[in-house]
């Protein structure tokens, strides 16, 4: 059970290191959170419901989960081929895909809930 515990530990220390590095080195999800801050702000300003944070929590963390595998993807592939090549390049904007989907999954859930309020 301790060697469980201690694994788990080491897991959680590896992921937040990860969270920062990734909050540190990249602007993607720099901008990201940037955006997520102002949603976070605007859902206290307007008084969101319960259901309509529990989306846009989905969506804020939606987005950046994507952004964060499409990262690891994009160095990844750089790592394994450094140079152009035509492969690489068709996976790196399939992953950039995975990212756009969960941007427009996050636009449209904001709409549906900001639209209402600000007209």
């Amino acid at each position: 059970m301790i060697k469980f515990i201690k694994g788990r530990t080491k897991a959680i220390f590896y992921s937040v290191k990860g969270a920062f590095h990734l909050i540190k080195t990249e602007h993607s999800i720099q901008a990201q959170l940037f955006f997520s801050v102002c949603f976070i702000i605007a859902g206290f300003y307007f008084d969101i419901s319960k259901i309509e944070w529990l989306f846009q929590v989905l969506a804020i963390c939606l987005v950046l989960s994507t952004e964060s595998l499409n990262t690891a993807v994009e160095k990844l592939a750089d790592f394994i081929h450094p140079n152009y090549h035509k492969k690489i390049g068709v996976i790196k904007d399939v992953s950039a895909g995975a990212v756009f989907f969960a941007a427009v999954f996050a636009i449209v859930t904001a709409l549906i809930i900001y639209y209402p309020k600000l007209i």
